[in-house]
Order: structure tokens, then C-alpha cells, then sequence
């Protein structure tokens, strides 16, 4: 299944210190990145707040960043910033490489591929012409199945990294790769103990959008206990990646205020 992915922007970066410059801005390991893969990476402000969750790819000694359009001004002005006299190349590919979602399939033809989990993976490609496209909703299905996070302009600067569970299994967080922006308040959060927000799957049978809060009655919080991640609808129903204080996860969840929509929590 083959979707094109038409909402992300995507820059090359290279140059002599391309590779230095982005392991000290980003929060996973580019040293480790191989080629063929996908490394999540949060895009993180001093506080440890995260700008923007970017999908890092390496071809021979050039770098490819895929993130949601809205927030491009923001991360190629903050590229820009940060590269100062370093030898770096930033370029907007946006407008001449098409991004498509692939789902339990590839492409053939000298295409870039590269693998975001078992049963996803990204091609860059010139042309989509030749190929049969889905939806939108499978790729968006396979991310909340995958518990891929999105942090698009609305939700830019709302999470740190472990409420979007990038912490576990270190999917898109390095501890031992050094410093780069927000990294002590990250760390910091992760070795005083477990982190009482978690990512986790709902579905409704009412309309979700990404931002909407999750009120819990009985929570103390003087926030909302969650926030909406993502989400995709499926026929009748709508499906969501959110945040949830885990101390409630199980109990009665709304959405926005005590007498909206109940959330079911299925993962």
C-alpha cells in the first residue's frame, strides 16, 4: 500500500560538518544512522520542550530531514541559526523529490528507500505517476498502530520527549550521545524516575482533532490529563495517538471538557 505524503517538507543538508553539526542539534544518535533507516528525532528548545519530531535519513554523506510543512519556517530558520561558520548545505527538496508512505510494500527503479518500523518505510521518489496511491487514512492508521508521534505547528513546543514515549527503548532519544538543546532537562527527567504521562491509542465516535485535551474526573492536574498527538478518522470511528496521566488511563476519559465525547483507551 503506497500513499503520498503530501504535507512534509523535506531538506537535504551536506557538507563537510554536516554530520558533527546535526549529532550536537538533535536528540538520537546520528553517529549510529545507517543508511536505509529512519531515525526519529526530537527537535528540541532549551526547556526540553520539543520544536519539531523530524525523520533523519543518510545517503552516502548527505542528510535527509522529513517533517510536517507547517513547521518549516521555524526548522530551517533554527538550522540556519545554529550552523553559523560550520560547512553545512541546507536545501528545500520539497518542491522536487515526492515523499510516499509505503505499508507493507516497496519501489523499485534506483528509488531511495528507507525503513521507518516493520511494516513501514519511506521512498523518495521524482515522480508518482506510476504507482497506485491509498488514502490518506492507511498511512495515518499504520502510524497510530505504530506509535509513530507527529508534533505539527499547533502542538510544537507542548511535549517533552517522553511523553511521546521516545525514551523507551531510546526510539528517539540517545542518553549516552552527549549534549545538544534541552538535553539536561531531558536526561534530567529521565534518571529521577518514570514519567507519569505516556502516549497511548483511543479510538471515539466523535470527531478528534490533534490538540484536543483529554479531561479525566478526579484528576488533580490544573492541566488537562492528555493531549491529542494525532489522529486519522476510520468510517464511523476516529482513532488517536494522545497523551494520558497514566494514574488514569484506565478510568473514564472526555474529550475537552466533562460532557464531551468518551475516549476508549484500546492500547
Amino acid at each position: 500500500m503506497i500513499t503520498q505524503l503530501t504535507s512534509r517538507t523535506l531538506l537535504k543538508l551536506s557538507g563537510n560538518d554536516v554530520q558533527t553539526f546535526l549529532q550536537g542539534q538533535f536528540s538520537n544518535d546520528i553517529n549510529a544512522l545507517e543508511e536505509g533507516v529512519v531515525q526519529i528525532n526530537a527537535y528540541c528548545q532549551h526547556q526540553g520542550k520539543i520544536i519539531a519530531l523530524l525523520w533523519v535519513m543518510r545517503q552516502n554523506n548527505d542528510y535527509y530531514l522529513s517533517f510536517p510543512s507547517d513547521l518549516k519556517a521555524i526548522v530551517t530558520q533554527k538550522l540556519n541559526m545554529f550552523k553559523m561558520m560550520s560547512d553545512v548545505q541546507i536545501t528545500d527538496l520539497s518542491d522536487e523529490i515526492i515523499q510516499l508512505g509505503l505499508i507493507d510494500d516497496n519501489v523499485k527503479g534506483g528509488l531511495s528507500n528507507f525503513k521507518l518500523n516493520q511494516q513501514q518505510s519511506l521512498a523518495l521518489v521524482k515522480s508518482a505517476d506510476k504507482f497506485d496511491l491509498s488514502d490518506q487514512s492507511a498511512w495515518g492508521k499504520a502510524c497510530i498502530d505504530n506509535a509513530i508521534a507527529e508534533v505539527v505547528l499547533k502542538t510544537s513546543e507542548v511535549f517533552v520527549p517522553q511523553l511521546l514515549n521516545l525514551d523507551i527503548d531510546e526510539l528517539g532519544v540517545s542518553f549516552t550521545k552527549g549534549c545538544y538543546p534541552g538535553q539536561e532537562v531531558v536526561a534530567r527527567l529521565h534518571y529521577l524516575g518514570k514519567s507519569k504521562r505516556r502516549m497511548r491509542i483511543f479510538e471515539c465516535d466523535s470527531a478528534i482533532n490533534v490538540a484536543d485535551k483529554l479531561l479525566v474526573l478526579g484528576s488533580k492536574s490544573t492541566k488537562a490529563s492528555g493531549i491529542v498527538v494525532r489522529c486519522v478518522k476510520l468510517e464511523a470511528k476516529f482513532l488517536c495517538l494522545a497523551t494520558i496521566e497514566i494514574e488514569h488511563e484506565d478510568k473514564e476519559i472526555t474529550l475537552n471538557d466533562a460532557q464531551g465525547a468518551r475516549l476508549t483507551k484500546i492500547a
